[in-house]
């Protein structure tokens, strides 16, 4: 861990990405240490693109926000440089871009996400980053009745689930108030459906995909050998579906100079801290925690915030990392809201609720951004 700074000295932080658990950052960072912390941001891109709401835009419910990084980094009292991380000298605390810029750091915090990849060949794979481009066909065609039959599938090594049940419900949904006999089946490894969230959570789910006419097979392995044609273990079980549509599988960063573990994610303890390098944190998608959603990656990036900002001599306890998830659930009708905390990746004790249990009561429910985000919106709005 990086020495405590003495007064007169800040503790020069470089944050590389710009997601949520980036963003997440350097705001806890501004409210816990501000004057004690130079922060720098590295992002390849302009924009910090909301995608939780981006499984709406396939049904004509417009685009999902997009704000700005500028202006948030800015906020947060940090310096935005526009790049992308190539490899970390973690000897000498320098950090270089694909440009071959060198950066020194007293603290460097990795959050770039995962890398999707999809599964199966034959099959639509997810991507938030294009939602609208890659389903609106598909949901095109089942309004006109072209299609009869649609399979929901989770890989064995599956991404976060939320949002291929959120895509069921909604198509189901879409072809109910189309009057369209649609046969809708959900494919998953869970041993329940989101059974992340905990027994209490997973049964009322598996009931909304009941009444929703939805057949859900778990503590399922698919593979798809050609379009349309699902064989399903165990039991060699085969299935036919006019289209396949599937989560991506995930794999971490990568990153040149960097211990990493399987598939490519960090290893971090309790604090964020990256195991078996110094002075490196990691929070978000990027690390080897098996629950890649927002909401997580900002209690982890609180964590290596708080980590950071007594380094540099604030007068902050550092935490560890004890996840809650906090989920909302899309369903084409009124939003379910979905809170488990868990140990090991499995649910111990959940709830499910009709009206949100945290606030703002926004998709990613995260300590700093999420009423930063919330406060933009309502300014916006009242621009207008």
């Amino acid at each position: 861990m990086p020495s405590e700074t003495s007064s007169t000295e800040k503790l020069r932080v470089i944050v590389a990405g710009g997601g949520v658990a980036a963003l997440e950052t350097i705001l806890a960072l501004r409210e816990l240490a501000p004057d004690l912390t130079d922060v720098s941001v590295i992002a390849p891109g302009e924009e910090f693109v909301y995608r939780p709401m981006s499984v709406r835009e396939p049904f004509a419910y417009g685009p999902a926000e997009r704000y700005p990084l500028a202006p948030i980094v800015l906020d947060a009292g940090a310096q935005l440089i526009a790049g992308e991380l190539a490899w970390v000298d973690s000897d000498r605390q320098v950090v270089h871009t694909r440009r071959d810029e060198p950066l020194e750091y007293d603290a460097l915090v990795l959050a770039l996400g995962a890398r999707p990849h999809a599964r199966y060949r034959h099959a639509v794979t997810i991507d938030d980053r294009r939602m609208d481009e890659i389903l609106h066909g598909i949901v095109q065609d089942v309004e006109a009745g072209y299609l009869k039959s649609l399979a929901f599938v989770s890989p064995g090594r599956m991404a976060w689930p939320l949002p291929l049940y959120e895509l069921a419900l909604m198509t189901a949904g879409r072809a109910y108030d189309m009057n369209i006999d649609l046969q809708v089946t959900l494919v998953t490894p869970e041993d329940a459906p989101l059974a992340i969230f905990g027994q209490g959570a997973s049964s009322a789910v598996a009931g909304l995909l009941q009444r929703s006419g939805i057949q859900t097979i778990g503590s399922a392995y698919t593979e798809i050998p050609s379009a349309g044609q699902l064989v399903i273990n165990p039991g060699d079980r085969h299935l036919h579906a006019d289209r396949v549509i599937a989560l991506p599988e995930l794999y971490g960063p990568s990153v040149h100079g960097i211990p990493l573990s399987e598939h490519g994610f960090l290893r971090v303890n309790p604090h964020g801290h990256v195991l078996d390098v110094e002075n490196v944190y990691a929070a978000g998608d990027c690390t080897e925690f098996p629950v890649k959603h927002g909401g997580v990656g900002a209690q982890q990036a609180d964590v290596v915030a708080q980590s950071i900002a007594a380094c540099a001599g604030a007068p902050v306890a550092a935490e560890l990392f004890h996840p809650v998830i906090r989920g909302m659930l899309l369903t084409g009708d009124k939003p379910l809201y979905l809170t488990a905390r868990i140990t090991g990746g499995h649910g111990f004790s959940s709830e499910i609720t009709d009206s949100p249990t945290w606030d703002p009561p926004n998709k990613i429910a995260a300590k700093y951004l999420a009423p930063y985000l919330d406060a933009r919106d309502r300014e916006q709005i009242a621009s207008r």
